[in-house]
C-alpha cells in the first residue's frame, strides 16, 4: 500500500499540450526558424525544455539556452492558461485524499508555474506540496525533483509511488528508490513505459485509485 503519491503534472494531471507547443513556436519564430507542424511537438511535453531545445538544435546549448528564454516569455504571459484538467482527475485526487494519501506535485516545470497552474485549476486544496524545477537549472532532471520532494516532506520511500505519463517518470522513480505507475492518457504509450519499468499502468484516471491499494 502507498502511503505518499508524486503526481507529475503535464500529461497526467493536465493536459498542456496546446500551451507548450505555442511556446515551442512563438521560441522558434524569434530566432528565426522555419515552424513545424504543430503535431511534431509532442514531444517536448515531459521532458526539460533544455534537453528538447538542445536536440532540436542539434547540441547547440547556446542556441537552446535563448529558445528556452523566448519559451517561458510566451508562457508565463498565457501559455501557461491553454491548458486543461484531465477527465476524472479531480475526483481521484478527491478520492485519494479522502482516503488518507498525501499527495505531491513532482513535475520538471518550474516550481513557480507549476504553483500557479495547481492554484488556478483549484487543485492545491489536494496537495500537501507542489515541487518542481528550480530557474537556476540546478534542479532540473525528473530524479532531481523527487529526491527534492522527498527530502522536503521528509516521505518515506517504501511507502512512495511515482505517476506519471512518460519514461521521464519511470526513470525518476527508478533513479531515487521508489516504485510507479505510469498512465496512458498522457502523451507516453504502453510499450514506452513498460519498457521504462514501470511497477503498474493506469489506463484512466480512476484506476489510479485501486493501484495504491
Amino acid at each position: 500500500m502507498f502511503d505518499s503519491i508524486l503526481f507529475d503534472l503535464d500529461g497526467t494531471l493536465t493536459d498542456s499540450f496546446d500551451g507548450i507547443a505555442g511556446g515551442v513556436l512563438y521560441a522558434l519564430g524569434e530566432l528565426g526558424e522555419q515552424a513545424p507542424d504543430k503535431s511534431e511537438l509532442k514531444c517536448f511535453v515531459g521532458p526539460p525544455l533544455l534537453d528538447s531545445f538542445t536536440k532540436r538544435f542539434c547540441g547547440d546549448e547556446r542556441k537552446a539556452a535563448l529558445a528556452v528564454e523566448f519559451y517561458r516569455e510566451y508562457y508565463n504571459d498565457r501559455g501557461w492558461k491553454e491548458n486543461k484538467v484531465y477527465d476524472g482527475v479531480e475526483q481521484t485526487l478527491a478520492a485519494l485524499k479522502a482516503a488518507g494519501k498525501k499527495l505531491y506535485v513532482a513535475t520538471s516545470k518550474p516550481e513557480i508555474m507549476s504553483v500557479r497552474i495547481i492554484e488556478h485549476f483549484g487543485l492545491n486544496k489536494y496537495f500537501d506540496y507542489v515541487a518542481g524545477a528550480s530557474l537556476d537549472k540546478s534542479r532540473a532532471e525528473k530524479a532531481q525533483v523527487i529526491e527534492y520532494a522527498i527530502a522536503t516532506c521528509n516521505i518515506d520511500k517504501r511507502t512512495a509511488v511515482m505517476v506519471g505519463d512518460r519514461h521521464f517518470d519511470i526513470d525518476g522513480a527508478k533513479a531515487v528508490g521508489i516504485k510507479s505507475i505510469g498512465v496512458l492518457y498522457g502523451y507516453g504509450d504502453e510499450a514506452e513505459l513498460k519498457s521504462a519499468g514501470a511497477d503498474k499502468i493506469a489506463n484512466i484516471p480512476a484506476d489510479i485509485i485501486k493501484l495504491v491499494q
